[in-house]
């Protein structure tokens, strides 16, 4: 038999998430997160999901990324998992910006890592931890085909009146400025999970979805195919986030600059930082904040009446685009989670076919559901996120057609 395990790395600038799948089993055989990378408290966390695997954690400095994924492989090894194993067949890795060059999974070579490399400046905070994340796990198993899965790859189908931003065409040639879009494993995943739900191929339906956790993103799909996403050049732009703006009048940077004094990087922090749920009311956490509201907490209700508003606008956006729309499909921590936020998202749009059944959207976990009334004209849905699965579904269909 050929081998038919994908490790799936998930790099940050100061942690590493991991996930080792049976793509044949179709089942996961463990999973684990490093974090703290650097300080003196790191954390290492790891858990077998065979039947009676329990997770285990150690604390103690974890110097880099290279001693990270050393203690990810000794943790894999201890439960007869080990990277050395025959049966692994390749590392797939999130690479959170692919530029417009990568439209598909990629088996990475030195042309890939350049290119990766090239596009830092429009991923600062990601791409270089990304970048780490691989060159760590090539020197662990040089021979294993390592794969790039892309988070923009997904939204590469817009068309360009979608795409564009309307400024000087050569500037933003020049400086590869467009809208790129993220969260597109998450996106594809739970579009063609809807599309399962709904009883239909991919192909047939037009699906708006919405993802969001402490970063937020919607996209809306026509028949598989991402035609238009809030995310742009970066993940600023778009929905109201835990830390960060989404959507403002450029000129804000401008006046920030000019009459506040502020340079660039004090603006950059405050916009990907401290704007968001925690600028509005001082809290990213959407279980704290409608505890708040419950208290009668007039901020708590002002930052999430603007976050609902925001959330609104984009589905009506996105129904316009689309012209028909099949389903509306909530995902990710908050989306999965927060009834609230489901209910008043969608409150108001009667007349565009789309409502909550109260018990259905108050039922908390299980797998993909609708929580529409029977016979709505819209189906909405709660469609959990695998980014894993999407990615080594994705690592694992590309090294098995190069084999």
């Amino acid at each position: 038999m050929s081998p038919s395990r994908v490790l799936v790395l998930n790099s940050g600038s100061s942690s590493v998430k991991y996930q080792l799948l049976d793509m044949d089993a179709g089942r996961r055989l463990a999973a684990g997160l490093v974090e703290r990378i650097g300080e003196r408290t790191s954390l290492v966390r790891h858990t077998p999901l065979a039947p009676g695997g329990r997770t285990r954690e150690r604390t103690g400095q974890v110097a880099d990324h290279d001693a990270a994924l050393k203690a990810m492989a000794g943790e894999l090894a201890a439960d007869g998992l080990g990277l050395d194993s025959p049966e692994l067949a390749a590392i797939g890795h999130r690479v959170v910006h692919g530029g417009m060059h990568f439209t598909e999974p990629t088996v990475i070579d030195d042309r890939v890592l350049a290119e990766i490399e090239r596009l830092i400046p429009v991923a600062p905070l990601h791409n270089p931890a990304n970048l780490t994340g691989i060159r760590t796990a090539m020197t662990l198993r040089p021979d294993l085909p390592q794969v790039a899965v892309f988070d923009t790859s997904f939204h590469t189908t817009m068309p360009e009146s979608a795409a564009r931003y309307a400024i000087d065409v050569r500037t933003a040639d020049e400086h590869r400025i467009r809208r790129y879009g993220f969260h597109g494993t998450s996106h594809a995943y739970v579009s063609r999970e809807t599309a399962t739900l709904l009883g239909r191929a991919p192909e047939e339906v037009n699906v708006i979805v919405l993802h969001l956790g402490n970063g937020a993103s919607a996209s809306a799909v026509r028949g598989g195919r991402c035609v238009d996403t809030s995310m742009g050049l970066t993940p600023l732009e778009g929905l109201v986030m835990g830390t960060r703006s989404g959507d403002m009048d450029p000129a804000v940077i401008f006046h920030l600059m000019r009459v506040g004094g502020m340079s660039a990087d004090e603006i950059d922090t405050l916009l990907n930082k401290k704007s968001g749920l925690v600028g509005l009311c001082g809290d990213n956490d959407m279980r704290e904040i409608r505890r708040r509201i419950d208290e009668g907490d007039e901020q708590a209700k002002l930052a999430f009446d603007i976050y609902i508003h925001r959330l609104k606008k984009y589905i009506g956006a996105y129904y316009a685009v689309l012209g028909r729309v099949d389903a509306v499909a909530f995902t990710a921590g908050v989306g999965e989670n927060a009834a609230p936020v489901r209910e008043a998202a969608v409150a108001g749009l009667e007349g565009l076919g789309l409502a909550v059944d109260g018990e259905r959207n108050a039922v908390r976990g299980g797998g993909p559901r609708l929580i529409s009334p029977d016979g709505a004209r819209v189906a909405v849905a709660v469609v959990p996120t695998d980014e894993e699965m999407e990615i080594a579904q994705q690592t694992y269909a590309l090294v098995g057609k190069n084999n």
